[in-house]
């Protein structure tokens, strides 16, 4: 078995240990004792060194604990000096104790227990069983989190038999000896997690934003230098967006609503007057072509880039003149267009599904208006012939 250190004590940063076993390569390394901490629980591994070699990833096989270095440790090393990588663990630690404060006063607020949980290296998310949700409860809850942080409650770590282990938030079906982490008159739960000594080294929790997830409601949180560091860079970002109105940071949203509100009105100016240029352009492409003997137009319009798609006014503008076929291929993106007019003799679906199935292409769509996509350029001569199309 693995002593693992961080039991008893999450602050140890440096220790020394035997070596009692190594894979062959000499990379995945057990010792007699750790301060690492394996990914479990939700909490992501610890980082650091052995003997200066370092541990990319800390596994936890029940009995004992694997360290996965990135170079081999010396075969005639019996023993290793341990360091781990402090930032990173105090920085989970913030996080895992911050969540025990927020399930805690999440249920015993307002009624909603915590049903799983995820620690990320940039944010964190606590699932609540709260279906109906109400956002306005956000700022709310992050108020009342931080007014708990600063009564700087004491935690502490004790083990207990789980048999006389009493007043748990939530029962644990393990057996034996239970590790128990208490926040001083608001929660005490199991648990295998590192965590600070008291509730002000926390630091500030920032509840970033909740959405629905799976009947629940999701909370993204941030805790200690993490909550402060994105709040100094939403800060940067408002500023930046605000010196670009010249205006000040609080009257950001309503300019950027009426910047969104006059784009949508170009946006219906720009589709309108495109149509109009369709309409005079669909008049030049239908008359350069020269009616075959059923009296049809048929017409190809190629273009070197740019999605077929954003010719479909132009396409339909013609077909609309009558007896016409209208092709539009791209080189970039790959794409095929096809637009016939309802006296073309001429089902738009099918016929560019059976020129484009033969070169491995897929699509299809109404007898008026077809599109296709094709595996690469190569294949647009073929679907072209098939479609008996000339250049316009």
């Amino acid at each position: 078995m693995t002593d693992r250190l961080y039991y008893a004590d999450a602050y140890a940063q440096a220790f020394r240990a035997t070596v009692v076993e190594r894979d062959a390569d000499g990379t995945r390394i057990y010792l007699d004792q750790t301060a690492f901490y394996p990914t479990s629980g939700g909490q992501l591994h610890d980082l650091g060194t052995l003997n200066g070699v370092d541990v990319i990833d800390v596994i936890d096989e029940d009995a004992r604990v694997a360290h996965v270095l990135a170079a081999a440790l010396p075969a005639d090393a019996a023993t290793v000096a341990g360091a781990v990588n402090w930032v990173r663990r105090y920085d989970f630690m913030q996080q895992h104790t911050g969540q025990h404060l927020l399930s805690a006063m999440f249920e015993d607020r307002y009624g909603w227990p915590t049903v799983s949980v995820h620690f990320g290296t940039e944010s964190a998310t606590l699932d609540i069983a709260a279906p109906n949700w109400d956002p306005s409860k956000l700022e709310e809850a992050e108020r009342v989190a931080n007014e708990l942080v600063v009564e700087n409650r004491e935690i502490l770590v004790t083990f207990e038999d789980a048999l006389s282990a009493r007043g748990l938030r939530k029962a644990s079906d393990r057996e034996g000896l239970l590790r128990v982490v208490e926040i001083s008159g608001l929660d005490r739960s199991a648990c295998g997690g590192t965590h600070v000594r008291k509730t002000g080294e926390i630091g500030a929790i920032l509840l970033r934003r909740a959405e629905k997830s799976k009947g629940h409601t999701r909370i993204e949180f941030q805790c200690g230098m993490r909550a402060v560091s994105t709040a100094r860079r939403d800060a940067g970002m408002l500023t930046k967006v605000a010196s670009l109105f010249t205006a000040a940071v609080e009257d950001v949203p309503r300019l950027v609503e009426a910047q969104q509100l006059q784009l949508r009105e170009l946006e219906r100016e720009h589709r309108k007057l495109k149509g109009e240029l369709a309409v005079f352009e669909a008049r030049k492409h239908w008359e350069a072509a020269v009616p075959d003997a059923a009296g049809v137009r048929r017409v190809h319009i190629a273009l070197e880039h740019g999605a077929v798609k954003e010719q479909e006014p132009l396409a339909q503008a013609i077909a609309a003149l009558g007896q016409a076929v209208v092709l539009i291929t791209s080189n970039e993106p790959v794409g095929v267009m096809l637009a016939a007019s309802t006296d073309s003799g001429v089902d738009a679906g099918q016929a560019i599904k059976a020129a484009v199935t033969p070169v491995g292409g897929r699509g299809g769509g109404s007898p008026r208006l077809a599109q296709a996509s094709l595996p690469s350029a190569d294949a647009l001569p073929a679907v072209r012939s098939a479609l008996g199309v000339s250049t316009s």
